[in-house]
């Protein structure tokens, strides 16, 4: 089978040759994996199955001082510790200004280069198109996180306009997306903690539900599958995300959710993507024991497939490059 063909098995919750795959590193774990292998390029031969495309324009982030990163909205992130993400440093919305808010341009072009035009064009991919901070997660970049939590008790018809304004800018995004030859719309939007959602249940029905029904059902609308991200332990909603859509849910963190629980309960309506400890095992196991655990994971949570196996997150720093290299060995040789 093709990587593929594989994917599309998985998604049918049919049993593939192989458990497809997608490992992802931070900048730091990955030059450190290069110094391990002495191979800058090893990355090119890890075969991930998907081939993720972002939506972001082409000036979507700028450099404005050392470390201080500016994007598409105008939020300001300082990169002097995290190289990656980073930490806001600015405020944009609150309720008296949030009229005068203005969006990016969903029309960008240069969003949708990256997106094959057709079927002949995509070939063998399975093309991912993605909106990161995609809804909770940009509202609270954009008016800071206290604020946003705070104002969901004590000041809902703002929270309610701004995330209007974020849906109205996705779903724009969606369709032009959803116009290329892509296969899936994935969603990053961070809900969770260690230990459950972080605005609680009653607040995510009354903001989130509403919103992210209406982006999935966009998405099957137009034929595509719906991945969605949210770290920390969110499984009390996977019935509900469910009924919303989605196909596939990511990171399946180890840690806070039960894996092989979730995957007899909702392996027959859900797919699975991550599952492999970054806070545990790949920093702190052996390379036996992440061989041993990695094969579990190919082997009970890919039977009848709805797995796509990779780490919980992108590879942190502390990662040791020998487990990192014990888990790609499992994951080609299957």
């Amino acid at each position: 089978m093709t990587n593929r063909e594989r994917v599309l098995a998985a998604l049918r919750h049919e049993q593939p040759d192989k458990t497809p795959f997608c490992v992802g590193f931070t900048q730091k774990a990955r030059a450190a994996m290069a110094a391990y292998l002495d191979d800058p390029r090893f990355g090119e031969g890890i075969d991930n199955c998907f081939t993720v495309a972002q939506t972001a324009p082409a000036d979507a982030w700028r450099e404005i001082e050392p470390d201080l990163w500016e994007d598409q909205f105008g939020v300001r992130w300082d990169r002097s510790v995290d190289k990656d993400i980073g930490v806001v440093v600015n405020q944009l919305v609150a309720s008296d200004t949030i009229d005068g808010f203005a969006f990016p341009d969903p029309s960008d072009a240069s969003r949708y280069e990256s997106l094959p035009l057709s079927e002949a064009e995509k070939g063998d991919r399975f093309v991912v198109a993605e909106i990161g901070f995609s809804l909770f997660e940009r509202a609270w970049t954009l008016a800071g996180m206290e604020n946003l939590l705070m104002a969901m008790v004590c000041d809902p018809p703002f929270v309610h306009r701004l995330l209007d304004g974020i849906l109205e800018f996705n779903l724009a995004i969606i369709a032009r997306a959803c116009d290329r030859a892509v296969d899936a719309m994935y969603f990053g939007d961070d809900w969770g903690s260690q230990r459950g959602l972080l605005m609680g249940r009653d607040l995510w029905r009354a903001f989130i539900e509403p919103r992210v029904r209406a982006m999935y059902q966009a998405v099957k609308a137009r034929g595509r599958h719906v991945v969605i991200h949210s770290c920390g332990k969110v499984d009390e909603l996977f019935p509900t995300l469910i009924d919303a859509g989605i196909d596939v849910f990511n990171p399946f963190q180890p840690e806070v959710i039960d894996v092989y629980e979730a995957k007899r309960v909702y392996g027959d309506r859900l797919c699975f993507f991550g599952g492999i400890s970054t806070q545990r095992l790949l920093p702190y196991g052996t390379p036996a024991e992440v061989r041993v655990e990695v094969s579990r994971l190919l082997e009970r949570v890919g039977e009848k497939g709805g797995y796509f196996a990779a780490p919980a997150h992108a590879i942190p720093p502390d990662a040791r490059p020998e487990n990192i290299a014990a888990m790609l060995d499992v994951l080609h040789n299957q």
